[in-house]
């Protein structure tokens, strides 16, 4: 077997700003041709992740001096999660192609010698970039740190300072040295004092526990909580920022005033929920408009899939809050050993709220856009009752495609349960084989041409007395032949009102990652999927309807998508 010995690898990705180049080194180890392709089935082509090893959670977003900046956790010296753990750092000028700088913050100091785990980054007065992040002390407690930009005029950031006056918190009284951690962006009051709220568990409470500081170096604890939620265990990656009711465009954490109302979002039980409210800024208080951050069904989460420990910043180029999260692996440890890798970075998303104002939309950044190369489409074509055909002319393992769905005779879909309150549970039963009358109808992606492998990700149609309950389903139960994987259904809701009579889907597939957008974004379903056929041959992509019920593809769309830089 021939092999093909790599010592270092120059990886000249030059990008010029204000007279500036930057070059990234990367080392690869020797490895078999037959190696180095096993390595990479499956992994990303448009989905940001440094070349090597373990990343999980996005840390800090933020724009400064024409560059996007992405840190995360990131474990140097290997593919599974282990301590200790460094911040690493990517940048961009699109937010679609990558550059991977050397780590922003790594363990030196006793209040972050055994790790550099997730913070934010809030811009200062003067456009000052700093950084809040826990750290991993000598006794393996979790502390808040600050850290600063070396040179300011670097639009790179390549380089941290960490405060000497460290730690600027500790676990307060009812706080577990282990269960406190990852500070928001602070946000400045209308009294001019900087807010940041540390995730936390205090006996049976969730807590995002609320912190005051004048001059962002000395915080003082606020004797309530921002929030808390019961029987939620630790609120792990808390965020906190306004959204405007009338305007899709996002808002600076410290804008406050009409029109204005405010999402708390907190991680936990390996989910992202949030609720919706209003924040007393007298009392530093957020009232959310119904219950939730509770772990109930009722709850709103940003993602019904493989999504967690995600982090918004605001975009002041282009006035947009942009969402990322964590998406994790569904095989095991001794795999992405094997691999040499794990986890990716979600699509980057803009996010807003809906026109009612009950939830947020979520949608891909229009950048995605620009990695469309070949196009298929096709439009008013009807797909009758237990049939499907196959979208050709693209390559189904990295494609953007987006249907619109026109069902005629929805007033004959079947009458919803109240009793099923669950909608994972429920798209576990209702599988996309199961038939009923408006649905199950969708795609099949990532599918072998014999269909033995097939992720669907599709629709059923209930009447619940004037409207319609659609049931939206990532089901990966026949995803892959291979035994040891992660294959859970995946289920949400979407509401519809009586005089809707159509729906959309749009589905990004990059070999072993589905991020799915139902009803505009409403609800985001994101699946890794790991088919034994891909291996050695290409994937194929299907629509198909096993309901009943004839249903009409108003429109579809769909593009190959560009590998991008970094990847």
């Amino acid at each position: 077997m021939k092999t093909f010995v790599f010592c270092i690898i120059y990886l000249c990705c030059v990008l010029h700003s204000n007279g500036t180049d930057i070059h990234d080194t990367f080392y690869v180890a020797s490895l078999s041709h037959d190696q180095i392709v096993k390595n990479q089935q499956g992994k990303p082509s448009f989905h940001l992740r440094p070349p090597h090893n373990w990343i999980n959670d996005p840390n800090g977003p933020v724009y400064y001096k024409g560059f996007y900046h992405l840190f995360y956790q990131y474990n140097p010296k290997g593919a599974v999660f282990k301590k200790p753990i460094v911040w690493g750092h990517s940048v961009s000028r699109d937010l679609t192609n990558w550059i991977h700088l050397n780590n922003a913050l790594v363990p030196t100091d006793p209040f972050d010698i055994n790790s550099c785990y997730s913070g934010s980054t809030t811009i200062l007065p003067g456009n000052k970039p700093v950084v809040l992040y826990t750290g991993l002390d000598a006794n393996n407690q979790q502390v808040q740190n600050l850290a600063k930009p070396k040179n300011l005029s670097d639009p790179f950031l390549k380089e941290w300072i960490k405060y000497s006056g460290n730690p600027l918190m500790t676990p307060p009284k009812g706080v577990t040295p282990d269960n406190f951690r990852d500070p928001t962006t602070a946000w400045k009051g209308k009294d001019g004092n900087w807010r940041v709220a540390v995730g936390g568990l205090r006996g049976n409470l969730g807590v995002a526990i609320l912190y005051r500081s004048k001059d962002f170096v000395h915080w003082i604890l606020h004797d309530d909580p921002l929030y808390f939620g019961m029987n939620t265990g630790i609120w792990e990656c808390p965020d906190f920022y306004p959204v405007s009711v009338n305007s899709r465009h996002g808002l600076d954490n410290s804008v406050n005033g009409k029109n204005i109302k405010y999402v708390l979002k907190a991680s936990f039980q390996s989910h992202d929920y949030y609720a919706i409210g209003s924040y007393d800024s007298n009392k530093d208080k957020f009232v959310p408009e119904s219950k939730g951050l509770t772990g109930s069904t009722s709850d709103w989460r940003y993602d019904y899939g493989k999504f967690y420990a995600s982090k918004t910043f605001y975009d002041s180029v282009k006035k947009r809050r942009i969402l990322w999260g964590w998406i994790n692996e569904s095989d095991s440890s001794s795999d992405d050993i094997k691999k040499g890798w794990a986890g990716i970075q979600s699509i980057p998303r803009q996010v807003y709220l809906s026109d009612a104002g009950r939830q947020l939309v979520q949608w891909p950044i229009e950048e995605t856009e620009k990695l469309r190369e070949k196009h298929v489409t096709y439009s008013n074509k009807k797909l009758k009752g237990k049939s499907l055909f196959e979208v050709t002319g693209i390559t189904a393992s990295q494609v953007d495609i987006q249907l619109s769905f026109n069902l005629p005779k929805i007033e004959e879909a079947e009458v919803f349960d109240p009793k099923w309150d669950d909608p994972q549970t429920l798209c576990s039963t209702k599988t996309a084989s199961a038939s009923g009358r408006a649905g199950p109808f969708g795609l099949l992606v990532m599918a072998s041409q014999d269909l033995t492998e097939q992720t669907a990700v599709f629709f059923r149609v209930f009447k619940d007395n004037h409207k319609f309950i659609v049931l939206m389903c990532s089901d990966q139960s026949r995803s892959s032949l291979r035994e040891g994987i992660d294959k859970t259904t995946y289920g949400a809701f979407i509401h519809m009102d009586h005089e809707d009579d159509m729906i959309s889907l749009r589905s990004l597939v990059d070999h072993s990652v589905v991020e799915s957008f139902g009803a505009d974004g409403r609800a985001c379903i994101t699946a890794r999927v790991y088919p034994h056929f891909h291996v050695k041959k290409e994937a194929h992509l299907y629509v198909f309807n096993n309901g009943s019920n004839d249903v009409v593809i108003k429109t579809l769309d769909a593009w190959n998508m560009k590998k991008t830089k970094g990847n």
